[in-house]
């Protein structure tokens, strides 16, 4: 693992004093920050980790291929691939899309390696093509994601036979067909014990049992898990045992990102994935290092921490006034889905104008805009590097610019 030095401590307030000139946000010290006199010779562990999320579903609307992973740049820069998502139904882990996963053929120029699928292969999809880029990358790793907003009702089912559930989960990450595809699995809850899409009251345990379970079937291989991010006193995070559970996962990927949105269609207008509080905050917790220094305070070491990174943005319409907690009217127009729009749309549709929060913020006509620029993530690189967490991870790679301007900004 990359380990970065800590600056000395005249260099530190520097780039903490740039950060706050350029982002509107000063770095925070962690709890076992060196003092002055210290900072020569204490070294931050920070981790090097890069997990970009690629989404089955993107090969439909969205045209976007594994291929596109490699003519942007950014499967040299990534370390490992969150393939999202398999679906958990009926106590067990299942395919998602066959299709998109393993059915589609590719012709020679939409496939990684330029030779078009054959009729009669056995494997095609996605996963066949997941298997060509990391032949041109052998050190990428690819997990597979299970679960999300829309497929973590079927967890309240699995709970209730961890062992059951975690055996069905490697007999499909390891089929034959594909075992040599995934490097292990990622489940994303949303969220035990609490309500998300739906509500779970598995108990606070469950989550515990489950990646139990899941680091005993799968042994070695890599058993990771997005999170909530939610820092609130008596919020999502202590309704389970997350600290518990961080013995049996490789690292956490709190979802620092969706904090505030058009879901409230009337505002008050706010950042979707602010790195700290700001006056006017609408929910106290609701920002990376309050979620960030929860988990580190309930124990979950630094390491198996990784900062989460949104590459689109979240906004809404009717707004009148450029400063965050205006009022709104709904959401804003967006290309897949009302209040949402990737960042390489925004970057010239809404250009940033404003930063609150350590993020960016835009607000033309009548429409209010929140998302990460390469500036603004450069200061959560920062502060990742400060925290000594593991790497960094972001939904999802489609966002992007055609040439990965926002992943060159995490590396």
């Amino acid at each position: 693992m990359l380990r970065l030095h800590r600056p000395r401590a005249r260099f530190r307030a520097l780039i903490a004093a740039a950060c706050t000139a350029v982002l509107g946000v000063t770095l925070l010290s962690g709890a076992g920050s060196a003092s002055a006199g210290e900072a020569s010779t204490t070294t931050a562990a920070a981790g090097s980790k890069v997990v970009g999320y690629f989404t089955n579903w993107g090969v439909y609307d969205r045209n976007y291929h594994v291929k596109n992973i490699e003519t942007s740049g950014s499967a040299a820069k990534l370390t490992h691939i969150n393939y999202a998502f398999g679906n958990v139904t009926g106590g067990k882990c299942v395919i998602g899309d066959s299709y998109a996963d393993y059915e589609k053929a590719y012709t020679a120029d939409q496939s990684v390696d330029g030779v078009a699928d054959t009729w009669d292969q056995p494997l095609r999809g996605n996963f066949n093509q997941l298997r060509k880029l990391k032949a041109q990358h052998p050190g990428l790793k690819v997990i597979w994601s299970f679960g999300g907003w829309s497929w973590s009702g079927g967890f309240t089912e699995a709970a209730k036979n961890p062992a059951a559930f975690a055996q069905s989960c490697r007999a499909l990450v390891e089929d034959p067909r594909w075992a040599d595809v995934f490097d292990g699995i990622d489940i994303d809850w949303e969220y035990p014990n609490a309500c998300g899409l739906t509500c779970d009251a598995s108990g606070r345990d469950a989550f515990r049992n489950l990646a139990s379970a899941l680091r005993t079937e799968f042994g070695s291989d890599l058993v990771t898990a997005a999170i909530t991010a939610d820092g609130s006193d008596g919020g999502k995070i202590d309704a389970a045992d997350y600290a518990g559970a961080a013995q049996y996962l490789d690292w956490y990927n709190p979802m620092t990102y969706d904090f505030f949105g058009a879901f409230a269609a009337q505002g008050p207008t706010a950042p979707h994935s602010p790195l700290t509080s700001y006056p006017g905050i609408p929910t106290e917790g609701f920002n990376s290092d309050a979620a960030i220094t929860k988990l580190k305070g309930l124990g979950v070491p630094a390491e198996k921490l990784l900062l989460g990174i949104g590459f689109y943005g979240r906004g809404w319409t009717g707004v009148t006034q450029k400063e965050p907690g205006g009022s709104a009217t709904g959401a804003a127009p967006g290309k897949y889905e009302a209040g949402i729009e990737d960042y390489k749309i925004l970057k010239t549709s809404c250009p940033a104008n404003g930063t609150v929060g350590g993020t960016a913020y835009a607000y033309c006509g009548s429409q209010w805009w929140s998302y990460d620029t390469p500036a603004t993530i450069a200061g959560k690189m920062a502060y990742k590097n400060q925290q000594g967490l593991g790497g960094t991870f972001f939904w999802e790679l489609s966002g992007d610019t055609t040439d990965g301007e926002l992943i060159k900004s995490i590396n």
